[in-house]
């Protein structure tokens, strides 16, 4: 691969998830006024239960889309690779399928014996039951796409892959909005926002990938599959289950557990509303390493560990920079901004703020590493260490939320992220893949705190002089931040510099 194409490569991706990620704020930030326009803080509390929930079900996936990922790597290298390919889509395709039906099946089954109303607090809420079940099936029926995901990203197509899924955030917003505003319903809601996405990924799976892959139809395709070739997928898969379940679960799983552990309801939607931005933020470092860590997994599987250290160590780099940059500019802004986002219908807890950026700040180095040890097939490793680190949040979560509320479970996270994420997992990838894996540490936990403390302060700053209030003081300090950090950062634009910094990280 030349250098040109990889830089078109990575850009591209970048591009496709800075719109994503732009999109998933239009989802979970800018929709929010016009839902509280139009419901109770109970039935907003409601709503994010339901969409933690069709996140959560994700976890369904059980491994299979890094798993299939990674053998279509492999066959890039291998004789009759579209042929291997071809027959392994197909075979994995039906899995999938079945696996869809079964689950929905006792999703519907389950339904009828434990309401989810009850086990989450709303029994108050109309049409609860309804919404919860149709956002679950939904998500279910969208698995299989995650097979053609990673046949996109395994030959170069990882762009394309992204923009198809902002397609489908963008009609599915929407339409929520088209039904919130005629009907009030959230069940019309759920409907709207489950029924765009599900035709999008059936337009993936059905036409975009057999029409971008010839080979997927002009190959012919005759698979048998056995029990023990079935059980060995699953049985491969079961590290990355693990590791993306863990993921899914730290993102999602606090929403539902302080919904099922704590009474006060408008508690549980400012826990939704305080998670929101920090799940943002973490999208973010996780958006921005994921062409990354396909570049990286490129230079795994080929064995150019010059290569890899040079870009892991820069990636990281860039992560890190990435997320001081913007906690420092959330923490001084984001009370006027909750402020004005709730109508002051919802109080802000700057506590529950603070810990939950900086815990996700401290931990986004270690995204890298997660991304580059899926992508290197790392299997044991992935297993060993989220799978402690899930435990280690469960137990934290139900022995603290009970005494101190949505802090407890705050604090589950931010300790099970720190202590395991990165202290276990990011620290044997760095020790494999660089050379002086401490002084890197040290290098980006010198960066992480200078940038953070000098933006916040900043912050800190502008609010003590600004004048107005409301809208216009929140836009005037946030343009004024933005400035200052603009002319501070503009030497950046030269390239020398840029090369002389890049030169001087550890690696």
């Amino acid at each position: 691969m030349s250098v040109s194409g990889r830089a078109r490569r990575l850009v591209g991706g970048w591009s496709a998830n800075l719109v994503q990620l732009g999109l998933g704020v239009t989802q979970q930030v800018a929709l929010i006024p016009v839902f509280l326009h139009f419901w109770t803080s109970d039935v907003l509390a409601a709503w994010l239960a339901i969409y933690a929930a069709g996140n959560l079900i994700l976890v369904a996936d059980a491994g299979l889309q890094f798993r299939t990922l990674n053998r279509f790597f492999s066959f890039r290298s291998t004789v009759d690779s579209n042929g291997r390919t071809a027959r392994y889509y197909a075979a994995m395709l039906r899995i999938y399928f079945v696996l869809a039906g079964l689950l929905i099946v006792v999703v519907l089954a389950g339904a009828q014996f434990l309401r989810p109303s009850d086990l989450l607090g709303f029994k108050a809420t109309p049409d609860f039951d309804e919404a919860f079940i149709v956002m679950i099936v939904g998500t279910l029926l969208v698995l299989p796409s995650n097979l053609a995901s990673g046949l996109y990203r395994a030959r170069g197509f990882y762009g394309r892959a992204v923009w198809l899924q902002c397609a489908g955030m963008l009609i599915a917003q929407l339409a929520q909005l088209v039904a919130v505003i005629t009907t009030g319903s959230l069940l019309a809601v759920t409907i709207a926002f489950v029924a765009t996405q599900l035709l999008v990924q059936i337009y993936v799976v059905a036409i975009d990938a057999r029409r971008l892959f010839p080979f997927l139809r002009e190959v012919r395709v005759r698979v048998r599959l056995s029990w023990r070739w079935i059980a060995g997928q699953f049985r491969r898969a079961s590290p990355f289950a693990i590791a993306g379940g863990t993921e899914i679960a730290l993102l999602n799983l606090p929403v539902l557990l302080v919904s099922a552990l704590v009474v006060d309801r408008v508690a549980v939607a400012q826990w939704g509303l305080t998670r929101v931005v920090a799940g943002l933020l973490r999208a973010l470092c996780t958006q921005a390493t994921l062409p990354l860590a396909a570049e990286l997994g490129h230079d795994h599987a080929v064995g150019d560990k010059e290569r890899l250290q040079h870009l892991y160590a820069r990636g990281s780099v860039f992560v890190t920079l990435l997320a001081s940059v913007v906690i420092s500019g959330l923490l001084p802004f984001w009370p006027d901004f909750f402020a004005l986002w709730t109508h002051g219908s919802i109080p802000y807890d700057p506590v529950l703020t603070i810990t939950l950026l900086i815990g996700t700040g401290v931990i986004a180095p270690s995204i890298l590493a997660l991304g580059l040890a899926n992508y290197s097939n790392r299997g044991e490793l992935l297993a060993r260490t989220k799978g402690l680190q899930l435990a280690a949040f469960l137990i934290l979560a139900v022995v603290l939320t009970p005494p101190m509320g949505p802090l407890g479970t705050a604090i589950a996270i931010v300790a099970s992220d720190v202590l395991v994420q990165f202290g276990l997992l990011a620290v044997v990838v760095l020790k494999q893949t660089l050379q002086r894996p401490v002084r890197h540490v040290a290098f980006l936990a010198l960066l992480m705190m200078v940038v953070t403390l000098g933006g916040w302060g900043l912050g800190i700053v502008i609010r003590s002089f600004a004048p107005g209030a409301g809208l216009t003081r929140f836009a005037f300090e946030c343009t004024l931040w933005l400035i200052v950090v603009a002319l501070l950062a503009s030497p950046l634009a030269s390239r020398t510099l840029r090369d002389r910094l890049s030169a001087a990280i550890p690696r």
